[in-house]
């Protein structure tokens, strides 16, 4: 592990007096950041500074200190300037715009080939979406901060590269400089993981913990991990690939090629698969969209259908024991289920893997993790995306030297 300098050490509880602002709502005292973070008042009395200074927190009033001099208020400045947080699936691609307070202004979606698509094709549904979002009235693109995008599969975050994507069998995909061809703002390139984990810290089950676990359920899976309240990476920005570890020995093909993968049993296309072996002539089969056939196996679950339920249980059974894994291995506070299949399958899914994971998992640290779905509102990738962004600016607009007077 790279040792951390005074520059990361500073540009990290900048992030934290951030994160706690956003963390308290309409406005907050420095002396109740400094409660928050652990930070010292001095500490915290130079950050804001600084986020005054550039426009990103803002005063909005001032409170009796009690005998003192009144404390000032202080809020997340959301007229500073605009972001995009995209979201690239194997089913869509999703754009939303958000202002400096992560307020949703709007949204467009456009859908994808799950077999897969060229980077030529992600491109320009890209590209499309931004220019959709910012014709949008009342939106001036001249305000726009940056713009996040969330790859699926390895991503080489610094060049933007898209080193491994089973899905379209993508290979050292310069997309970031695809991207530039395109669209003029500053580009900030991850995947899901670290994007969905990204959103929870900052805005979910993250800020109060600072172990967590957050599951991606999609057509593909994998999770993001932070320890000590900050994200994992690895050595190569490739932590978190759990989907393709083996969870069924000479079990179902995956489509990384490998055989009994999690992925293979919990993501979408493996759900429908369990749906098939049950049920081979089951009308849920015969939905050509595989987000609509989760849709329909969520429905019937919740009629009590025995067929559903029982995919449901299934499923649940295979993620309990592959999320036992990760309770053993990382030990966290807080695991927490997301994306579209989590939101679609909800509580049923979520008892039946609770349940297995108390199964597998060992008995202290089982005993300490709250297992939950995800809460944060429309789509985490998207927020993580964006998050990233506003990094991305807050890291650029504190490292400029001060100008010479």
């Amino acid at each position: 592990m790279l040792k951390r300098t005074a520059r990361d050490i500073r540009r990290h509880n900048r992030f934290e007096v951030l994160q706690s602002t956003y963390a308290a709502g309409e406005h907050v005292s420095r002396q109740q950041i400094a409660t928050a973070t652990g930070l010292s008042t001095a500490t915290v009395a130079n950050l804001t500074g600084e986020l005054l200074d550039v426009g990103v927190l803002v005063e909005v009033g001032r409170e009796d200190s009690g005998g003192g001099r009144p404390r000032a208020r202080l809020a997340v400045n959301a007229e500073r300037g605009l972001l995009v947080g995209v979201d690239v699936s194997e089913d869509f691609v999703r754009l939303e715009l958000y202002d400096l307070a992560m307020n949703v202004l709007c949204a467009v979606e456009r859908r994808m080939d799950p077999r897969g698509s060229s980077p030529g094709d992600v491109v320009e549904h890209i590209a499309l979406g931004v220019d959709d979002l910012l014709t949008t009235p009342d939106v001036d693109p001249d305000r726009v901060l940056g713009i996040g995008v969330s790859l699926p599969g390895l991503v080489e975050r610094e060049g933007g590269v898209s080193v491994l994507a089973v899905y379209g069998h993508w290979r050292d995909v310069p997309m970031k400089a695809l991207l530039a061809e395109r669209l003029d703002f500053p580009l900030y390139v991850d995947n899901p993981l670290k994007a969905s984990t990204v959103a929870e810290l900052w805005f979910g089950a993250g800020r109060d913990v600072d172990d967590l676990a957050v599951v991606t359920l999609r057509t593909g899976v994998g999770v993001g991990v932070a320890i000590d309240g900050t994200l994992y990476r690895g050595a190569t920005n490739s932590a978190g690939e759990w989907g393709h570890i083996i969870l069924v020995m000479d079990g179902r093909t995956c489509r990384c090629g490998a055989r009994g993968c999690v992925e293979a049993y919990v993501g979408a296309p493996g759900i429908l698969r369990t749906l098939r072996e049950i049920d081979p002539h089951n009308p849920i089969l015969t939905i050509d969209d595989q987000i609509a056939a989760i849709e329909a196996v969520a429905d019937a679950a919740r009629r009590h259908d025995p067929t559903a339920l029982r995919v449901v249980e299934d499923t649940g059974r295979h993620l309990g024991a592959s999320v036992a894994t990760l309770i053993n291995m990382l030990n966290p506070a807080r695991i927490v289920l997301g994306d579209w299949v989590a939101d679609r399958l909800g509580e049923p899914l979520l008892t039946a893997t609770r349940d297995a994971a108390a199964h597998y998992a060992l008995e202290q640290p089982f005993a300490a993790v709250t297992l939950s779905l995800s809460e944060l509102p429309d789509n985490a990738v998207c927020l993580g995306t964006a998050t990233f962004a506003l990094e991305g600016f807050l890291n650029d607009l504190t490292s400029r030297p001060s100008p010479l007077p």
